[in-house]
């Protein structure tokens, strides 16, 4: 099958204002791509923009938007086509989340909001742009999901469910679009050197499962994806050993309910019991203490 050529390519990066996203842009933009940048951070986002600029390439679009919000994802399918004409690859990389204990979480506003930037909206922008692919039959559609779809943690539940959702739909897609040219890419990271790392590790006991597999590189993640999506592979996982749970999850699961016991077993019950009844919202726009976590991971690690 022919390569998938990005020179032109007019591409839609969702979440693009810090981690995977932002490195996923300046990737993109030096293949030749002409990009709408879209996150809730409009300082963030015109930063990025600035960056691609001072290296050479077309200053990408940019637009504000929370996909955690219902119909927010249909309005940014417009303004997109509207800065760009027609979208010819999709990336739905923008993300957040919530924890606590299953029982704390529920149907809570905020689990309704994870599922909402992780799964809904990146629905609503295939059912906005997919359509038109078909038309031209041309186009990409490239979903940033989880390893947390094969083994949680604990507080996980809900954004591990939402992460796994896509990662059915996106599967599904590929099938639906079988025989067509449009190509289908799952991208799967473990453990990155992103944000995401600080709020995490706020939940006891979780780096025992992670630091298992050495993080990995965020600006090695994009790489990776932009070769898949040019190779139309339809997964790519990294880092490498985090796809031995992949093609394992009966055992991946197994090993994180060994590590869980463990871990309940260590702790003081009243302050294992603390824990599991909080619900904290996730991401850039969260509660204080996982913003707080967020920044200090970035001040520590250098990162944006």
């Amino acid at each position: 099958m022919a390569t998938f050529d990005l020179t032109d390519r007019r591409v839609l990066l969702t979440g693009a204002s810090s981690g995977i996203g932002r490195e996923l842009a300046l990737v993109l933009a030096a293949h030749g791509t002409r990009l709408v940048l879209t996150a809730r951070r409009a300082d963030r986002l015109d930063a990025v923009a600035g960056e691609i600029a001072r290296r050479g390439h077309p200053r990408p679009a940019t637009v504000t938007a929370d996909l955690a919000q219902r119909g927010a994802a249909s309005e940014l399918a417009g303004r997109a086509q509207a800065a760009l004409g027609t979208i010819d690859v999709l990336v739905n990389n923008a993300g957040g989340g919530v924890g606590g204990s299953q029982w704390s979480v529920g149907d809570h506003d905020a689990a309704r909001e994870a599922f909402e930037i992780n799964y809904w909206s990146p629905l609503a922008l295939t059912r906005a742009l997919v359509p038109g692919m078909r038309e031209r039959r041309d186009g990409a559609v490239v979903n940033v999901t989880s390893m947390a779809q094969i083994s949680t943690w604990p507080g996980f539940g809900a954004y591990a469910a939402t992460k796994a959702a896509l990662g059915v739909a996106t599967e599904t897609l590929r099938l639906e679009l079988s025989g067509s040219p449009i190509h289908v890419l799952e991208a799967i990271p473990g453990p990155v050197d992103t944000a995401v790392q600080g709020e995490t590790r706020l939940v006891p006991g979780i780096d025992r499962m992670l630091d298992r597999i050495p993080l990995g590189d965020a600006k090695e993640m994009a790489r990776r994806i932009v070769t898949a999506l040019e190779r139309r592979r339809a997964t790519v996982i990294y880092p490498r050993r985090a796809a031995l749970a992949y093609l394992l999850p009966a055992l991946a699961r197994a090993d994180s309910r060994r590590l869980a016991a463990r871990v309940a077993g260590d702790m003081d019950a009243a302050a294992l019991e603390g824990v599991l009844s909080l619900v904290v919202r996730t991401g850039s726009h969260g509660d204080p203490a996982a913003r707080q976590a967020r920044e200090a991971w970035e001040e520590a690690h250098g990162r944006a």
